[in-house]
């Protein structure tokens, strides 16, 4: 395949790394960008989940295989290799949401390497099921993930006692697994304190992945009813005090006004 004038530039000042957010996981979903350097790539390093859902772009370039837990090695690799070549660090969703944006530029830094890289984004989960939802962020937001592996609870709570006190709609990533079976259930705990029931929430899963994609529109006061159906493949929505369900002739759907109906009339 033809390489972008771009990228034969890049090869030959050296090399370049590229992490790229795939967005939801499909190909249709990644931008024009995204799909191009990929295209082009010498080597594509990501975790299995992800190198399989962009299994269709991939041909030519060295393909190097990883898995949760590993992202500090995977980093160092794509940096070495990015010294000589085009490399391409695979991130689910957006680099900078949760991302690998973050550790790329970290052992970038630690190790002070002279070494291009360029961050691509990509549609993130709050977006995404977002989009699916109709319209409940809108509006200003916080993105909250429940893992507890990297940020202690404690930060966790205090974050989410914020959020809901400043009444942020607020995203919930990683909400539950194998692991960690109780974390959703006290975010919504510390949530109601501040919200009324009477919130709309919405639940996510696989968004914008097409198979298995699923949701549910319930409020903050029901939600746990659905516990046992939120993964760590779900994303959950929590409106403000302005959200409100819609009942649309398709599927219930969530409107987060912004506000212009106190100043338009429409």
């Amino acid at each position: 395949m033809a390489e972008s004038q771009s990228q034969s530039q890049d090869k030959a000042s050296g090399g370049k790394l590229y992490v790229v957010g795939i967005g939801p996981g499909s190909v249709e979903q990644l931008t024009l960008k995204a799909r191009d350097v990929i295209l082009n790539a010498d080597y594509i390093l990501g975790n299995s989940t992800y190198l399989d859902q962009m299994e269709s772009l991939l041909g030519t370039q060295e393909v190097i295989r990883s898995f949760m837990g590993k992202e500090v090695e995977r980093a160092r690799k794509a940096v070495e290799l990015a010294k000589t070549a085009n490399v391409v660090m695979l991130s689910g969703g957006d680099t900078n949401v949760y991302g690998m944006a973050g550790i790329v530029m970290e052992v970038a830094e630690h190790e002070n390497l002279d070494v291009d890289i360029e961050i691509l984004p990509g549609v993130t989960a709050i977006l995404a099921g977002a989009s699916i939802l109709g319209a409940p962020v809108v509006t200003d937001f916080a993105v909250i993930s429940l893992s507890d592996l990297l940020t202690p609870w404690e930060v966790i709570e205090k974050r989410l006692h914020m959020a809901a006190d400043a009444d942020f709609v607020i995203g919930l990533y990683n909400p539950k697994s194998r692991k960690r079976q109780s974390n959703f259930a006290r975010a919504i705990e510390i949530i109601r304190k501040y919200k009324a029931d009477s919130v709309p929430v919405g639940l996510v899963k696989n968004a914008m992945r097409g198979e298995g994609e699923d949701q549910i529109v319930t409020t903050l006061g029901e939600v746990m009813a659905s516990e046992d159906w939120v993964d760590m493949s779900t994303v959950i929505l929590v409106g403000n005090g302005d959200s409100r369900t819609w009942k649309s002739p398709k599927k219930d759907l969530i409107i987060t006004p912004r506000g212009y109906h106190k100043k338009y009339d429409y």
